[in-house]
């Protein structure tokens, strides 16, 4: 499976300076205007990927950040987690017992921003292209399981999967099912640029320097017909360079939100010390920090991996880099993810020097074992260099290790790990949807996200699709406790943190707390003046 990446591809001409692109005359945290919300989501041009916004080719969190606002799916997950609803559709449910025919009836009357019609056929064919393109970072992984898309009408449409899945609402509510006009997005082909049409909440207008957009307008929908209450008239999202530009503009009230990705010093000095006039909201996170391997590699092997996670001290990592905004994990699941257990903690217990060296000797593998451990240094925020620094030093102290570590900027780096250039490497994980499906599959199953040459027969070809047939998502614990227990035997990848999620802003915007879901993307609609 294909997965979302907060991609950054290579730039198109020079980086033009973000912030004094910032702050419009329609804009400002004023009282006055739009709502003005900074991040420092990435989208770039490229003459590798110059359709960066194109729901079939964007697989990353600041791509779906703004496909969220301008097109709509046929099911959501509603705000605060549960199971899928309709959205564009009026209904929707499966067919048959087995979970393998879903069908859906749109909504009547239902119409693109321009007030073309949305039939049953531009839902055919925004799906379908996302296969048919099958882009190499795309989203074709989560639509895989589709055999054949069947429409009865205007308004209906039918998927019929390859083997049952309970967990294909969900799919058809993320980004990668996206609605896009027929007309205007070529079937086997991506659409360039950076322009996203829809029937989704907003309109939206990009600013763009150098191939990198700096701003982007966004607009209510009136002929939005949905699920969703939009409660702003105009959300301005301003990207921004770094956090320390970002929380500069919220200093000078150039903007009235800072969303992703705050940094875990402005979290933390804005729990001691409150600014005057900014409120810091914590939101519940599912996003995920791990190690990767390329376990073809002759150094990483099984036993050195599992050396690793023996020496590993999450809770010194967690603790010391990211403070409050961050805790040890011990599997790919999440602890607030039905599921959940502490496969890591489990096996290897408290970090023991003295066990990992008998993880090695029984091997017989020759200390110390050497190796770069790889990171991306403009992807994930400015703490990485210190996490991977703080892992390096605890590795290299046990004397088993030789560990030099290296950053790269992440339009090198994804290209580098995907090829397997790297034994180790440094990932993140935000969910495409809140279930366990969706932090074992990527891993795990045929396709999966890291390129990965890892393969466990049982996983693939048992226990997952075991899971999938469970529409009681709780009867599948079982298969889910075996699959972490997999990953803490053979260790493909090793999980180290999982996030929180602070929002700051400005007194008199409302609905912060709902303004970013569990799965880090951003909900504009939900943002409101309740004293204009």
């Amino acid at each position: 499976m294909k997965r979302k990446t907060l991609v950054l591809p290579a730039v198109v001409g020079l980086l033009a300076p973000v912030l004094a692109a910032c702050g419009g005359t329609d804009s400002g945290a004023d009282g006055k205007g739009a709502i003005v919300v900074g991040t420092t989501d990435q989208l770039v041009a490229s003459q590798e990927n110059p359709a960066p916004l194109d729901p079939a080719i964007g697989y990353e969190a600041g791509v779906w950040n703004v496909l969220r606002q301008t097109v709509q799916t046929l099911t959501t997950v509603p705000n605060g987690g549960g199971e899928p609803v309709p959205e564009a559709a009026r209904s929707c449910a499966f067919t048959d017992t087995a979970n393998e025919s879903y069908r859906c009836t749109l909504r009547s009357g239902l119409t693109f921003a321009d007030g073309t019609p949305v039939t049953a056929e531009d839902v055919k064919h925004s799906v379908q292209r996302v296969i048919d393109i099958d882009a190499e970072s795309g989203p074709v992984g989560l639509l895989a399981n589709i055999d054949m898309i069947e429409t009865k009408g205007e308004d209906q449409v039918i998927f019929h999967l390859k083997t049952p899945d309970a967990t294909f609402p969900y799919k058809l509510a993320t980004p990668a099912a996206g609605i896009v006009p027929k007309a205007q997005y070529p079937a086997k082909a991506a659409r360039k640029g950076f322009q996203v049409d829809g029937s989704g909440p907003y309109t939206m207008k990009p600013e763009v320097e150098d191939g990198r957009v700096v701003r982007i307008a966004f607009e209510k929908n009136p002929s939005y017909k949905g699920e969703l209450k939009v409660l702003n008239d105009k959300v301005e999202m301003d990207l921004f360079p770094d956090t320390g530009a970002m929380g500069k503009a919220l200093d000078e009230k150039k903007i009235h939100l800072m969303t992703r990705a705050m940094s875990p010093e402005q979290a933390h000095e804005m729990l001691v010390s409150p600014k005057e006039g900014v409120d810091l909201t914590e939101l519940p996170g599912l996003a995920i920090s791990y190690l990767g391997f390329n376990t073809k590699d002759p150094v990483v092997t099984k036993p050195v991996r599992q050396a690793m996670a023996q020496i590993i001290d999450r809770g010194q990592i967690a603790g010391k880099v990211y403070g409050t905004t961050a805790e040890p994990l011990y599997s790919l699941i999440p602890s607030s993810i039905a599921g959940h257990t502490n496969a890591f903690f489990n096996k290897y217990g408290e970090p023991s020097t003295a066990k990992a060296a008998k993880i090695l000797d029984k091997a017989g593998v020759e200390t110390p074992v050497k190796f770069t451990l790889h990171y991306t240094s403009d992807h994930y925020g400015p703490a990485t260099a210190e996490e991977f620094k703080a892992i390096q030093q605890q590795l290299n102290a046990s004397g088993l290790f030789k560990v030099s570590v290296r950053g790269e900027e992440w339009s090198t780096y994804r290209p580098e790990q995907k090829r397997g250039d790297y034994a180790a490497y440094g990932m993140g994980w935000f969910p495409d949807f809140p279930d366990p499906d969706n932090y074992t599959a990527p891993f795990l199953d045929a396709n999966n996200f890291l390129n990965s040459p890892y393969r466990s027969r049982e996983a693939e070809k048992v226990l997952i699709p075991q899971s999938r047939r469970a529409a009681d998502r709780a009867a599948a614990a079982d298969a889910y406790e075996k699959l972490q227990d997999i990953v803490a035997d053979d260790v493909p990848v090793l999980p180290i943190w999982q996030g929180k999620q602070y929002v700051a802003s400005r007194d008199g915007i409302a609905g912060v707390e709902r303004s970013v879901s569990a799965t880090s993307e951003l909900q504009l609609w939900e943002l409101n003046r309740p004293n204009a």
